[in-house]
């Protein structure tokens, strides 16, 4: 006979937040009519971090995803002329993305329906509710502190 984990009630509830959230974002990203997908726009959010154009590399990097995955993403953000590839000015077998005014306009947009999207998730919460579950959400994300002295 096994010993039940204790910690299997909260995974399952992490879980079924996680996909609850990217629902909610999905359904608030198709509502704009963009024709942009969850990864395309997680995509534009990043490059929007850059201060000068990024290399398909240091995408695929900060994404944490295969070189190839940021290659489709781009190929289809570049159709749409939301970004456009331009050469490298130190290097010109190296290119770089850069987001067209068309793609900071769509920026615009998916900010507009992740507030939304968050509005929506946290509407239950009381302010003092969302103070803690911030201040637990960092902790999750940031890790346990370093115990060692």
């Amino acid at each position: 006979m096994t010993t039940p984990d204790p910690d299997e009630p909260l995974a399952e509830q992490l879980l079924r937040l996680t996909r609850r959230v990217h629902r909610i974002q999905k359904r608030h990203l198709q509502q704009l009519a963009l024709g942009i997908t969850p990864a395309q726009s997680r995509l534009l959010r990043t490059l929007a971090h850059y201060e000068s154009p990024p290399r398909m590399a240091d995408l695929a990097e900060r994404l944490e995803v295969v070189p190839r995955a940021v290659t489709t993403l781009v190929d289809g953000l570049e159709a749409s002329g939301r970004v456009r590839r331009v050469p490298d000015p130190s290097n010109r077998r190296v290119i770089r993305i850069e987001l067209t005014a068309d793609g900071r306009e769509a920026l615009r947009e998916v900010h507009g329906a992740r507030r939304s999207a968050a509005e929506e998730i946290l509407g239950p919460l009381t302010d003092q509710q969302r103070a803690a579950l911030g201040g637990l959400l960092d902790t999750l994300v940031d890790g346990a502190p370093d115990r060692a002295c």
